[in-house]
């Protein structure tokens, strides 16, 4: 097992990102602006070549990884997909507290759903591949998945992934230093211009 790094990339826009839902397993494609996003983490990895490439097969990741250009030799991951909400998928934060004050995601049982610590093993087996994996690795996946694994790296619990904000389209790296388990960098925007086509 290597000390190589890890690169993460979170998908671009979806309809339900845009509007702050919950969006678990449902299987939402990227919008136009999803798009261009794609295509500009793409040019902000540099066209670097990886070793191993792991996607969630949910159209929003995969869309991400083909338009990067990464789909030629992408796998499907499983493990790499969204949090299951459960009762709450499609929901926002504010409609649930109307219901439930306080509530969130990290803090109150997913009913129906999978709770943190479930989705923190899945990114244990993630990990898992990932360092075993023989050179430099990168994961298309989602944002609430991504806080967690990047928790998980540094060995700290699942929840702690709530103080790892993770936007849309940004990209993330996973190293060492020394024998140390660190973030290199995190939550690194990519940036379209005004003339960027639309895929």
């Amino acid at each position: 097992m290597g000390q190589h790094e890890i690169v993460l990339v979170r998908h671009g826009q979806t309809e339900w990102s845009l509007s702050g839902k919950h969006t678990g397993l449902t299987d939402v494609s990227l919008t136009d602006i999803g798009y261009r996003q794609a295509k500009a983490l793409g040019k902000m990895l540099g066209g670097e070549e990886f070793d191993v490439i792991y996607s969630s097969p949910l159209s929003r990741a995969w869309e991400t990884m083909l338009g990067a250009g990464y789909g030629a030799l992408g796998n499907g991951e499983e493990n790499l997909m969204e949090w299951d909400y459960g009762v709450y998928e499609g929901l926002t934060t504010d409609e649930v507290r109307l219901h439930i004050p306080g509530w969130s995601v990290w803090t109150h049982p997913i009913h129906q759903g999978e709770s943190v610590t479930e989705v923190g093993k899945r990114a244990d087996v993630v990990i898992d591949r990932a360092v075993a994996a023989e050179g430099r690795v990168v994961l298309f996946a989602h944002g609430h998945l991504l806080r967690i694994l990047g928790a998980r790296w540094m060995g700290l619990p699942a929840d702690c992934g709530r103080n790892l904000s993770l936007e849309t389209a940004t990209v993330s790296v996973l190293g060492w230093e020394r024998e140390n388990r660190v973030i290199k960098r995190w939550n690194e925007v990519c940036h379209l211009r005004s003339g960027d086509p639309i895929l």
